[in-house]
C-alpha cells in the first residue's frame, strides 16, 4: 500500500481526493471562467502564455485546468492518488493527448522531486502546505523548483488565537468518526455557515445564491468547502506576519496579498523571487 493509503487508514489523513472528485460533479463553464479570473487577479497578468505553471498539490485539477487555458504549460501533481485521477480526467476532457500538461504523483515534502521537475514561472500551491504535517518543511520545499524572478503564489490556514485550537479538534474528531457521524456532522455545520453567512450577505445587500455558484470563491463548491474545511487533516496554520517574515528574510518579496481578514480561512501571498547581489545579500544578514 502507498503511504496515503495508510495514513488515511490509520485516520491520520482526509481524503482530499474523494470531496474532489464530488466537487468534479458540479464542475461547469462558469466555474472554469471564476478560476481563470482568479488567477489574472492575483498574478496581475491576462495570459500566461509562454509561461510554465506548477501546480503542486492540485486538488480536482481546476486551477491547473485554468492555467492551461490560460496559455501556461502545466505540471500537476498531488500526494493523493484520486486527486491525481481528478486531475487527469480534467486534462482527458479539455486537453487530450496534450503534451503541455503533464501530471504526477508525489508529496511536495519530497525534495528529491521538486529538484527533478525543472524550473517554472510559477509555483501555485493553493490550500495545501498546511495539509502537510510539516508546514515550514513544505514552505520551504515549494520554492525548490521556482525560477529566477518566478512568483509564488500559495494560500496558507490563518492562525487564530483560540479558535485554532478548536478546529484542531473539530477536523481531528472528524476523520476519528465512523462515515455516518461524518456525514452528520458535515450538514450540521454547513446548516450553520449556510444559515450565517445568508444573513450576513443579506445585511450587506449581497446575493448570497453567488456563494453556491462560486462567484467570489474562485469557482468553488460551498458544501465541498465545508467538508475540506471540517475534515481537512493534517492541520497547521500561520499568520500573515509568519508567512511574510519567513519569505522575506529569503529574499522574496511580497508582490500580492489577500488576507481573510483575521477571521477563519486563507490568507493568499503572492511573492516574486529576487535577484540579489553579493553585496545586497551580505547587507540583508547585517540587517536581520
Amino acid at each position: 500500500m502507498s503511504r496515503h493509503v495508510i495514513e488515511v487508514a490509520e485516520k491520520k489523513r482526509f481524503e482530499f481526493g474523494h470531496n474532489w472528485r464530488l466537487f468534479l460533479n458540479t464542475l461547469n463553464d462558469e466555474r472554469i471562467a471564476l478560476a481563470e479570473d482568479s488567477l489574472r487577479v492575483m498574478l496581475k497578468t491576462e495570459s500566461l502564455q509562454g509561461k510554465r505553471f506548477l501546480d503542486a498539490g492540485c486538488g480536482s485539477g481546476l486551477f491547473s485546468l485554468a492555467a492551461r487555458r490560460l496559455g501556461a504549460t502545466v505540471y500537476s501533481f498531488d500526494y493523493d492518488p484520486e486527486s491525481v485521477a481528478c486531475v487527469k480526467e480534467l486534462k482527458h476532457i479539455y486537453f487530450p493527448d496534450d503534451d503541455s500538461w503533464i501530471t504526477g504523483e508525489a508529496s511536495v515534502l519530497d525534495d528529491d522531486y521538486l529538484a527533478g521537475l525543472g524550473k517554472f514561472d510559477i509555483v501555485y500551491s493553493w490550500g495545501v502546505l498546511h495539509h502537510t504535517g510539516a508546514l515550514w518543511q513544505a514552505l520551504e520545499n515549494i520554492t525548490i523548483p521556482m525560477a529566477v524572478e518566478g512568483l509564488l503564489y500559495i494560500a496558507i490556514y490563518n492562525r487564530q488565537q483560540f479558535l485554532s485550537s478548536y478546529w484542531r479538534l473539530v477536523k481531528r474528531s472528524y476523520n476519528r468518526f465512523p462515515g455516518l457521524l461524518r456525514r452528520a456532522m458535515a450538514l450540521v455545520f454547513y446548516l450553520f455557515f449556510a444559515s450565517s453567512l445568508f444573513l450576513g450577505d443579506i445585511v450587506r445587500g449581497r446575493n448570497p445564491m453567488d456563494r453556491h455558484s462560486g462567484r467570489g470563491r474562485r469557482g468553488m463548491n460551498f458544501y465541498r468547502d465545508i467538508v475540506d474545511w471540517i475534515g481537512g487533516w493534517p492541520f497547521e496554520v500561520a499568520t500573515p506576519e509568519e508567512i511574510f517574515r519567513y519569505y522575506r528574510d529569503r529574499g522574496f518579496l511580497l508582490v500580492e496579498l489577500k488576507t481573510c481578514g483575521g477571521k477563519h480561512g486563507c490568507n493568499e501571498f503572492v511573492f516574486r523571487r529576487q535577484i540579489l547581489s553579493h553585496a545586497s545579500q551580505s547587507c540583508h544578514k547585517d540587517l536581520t
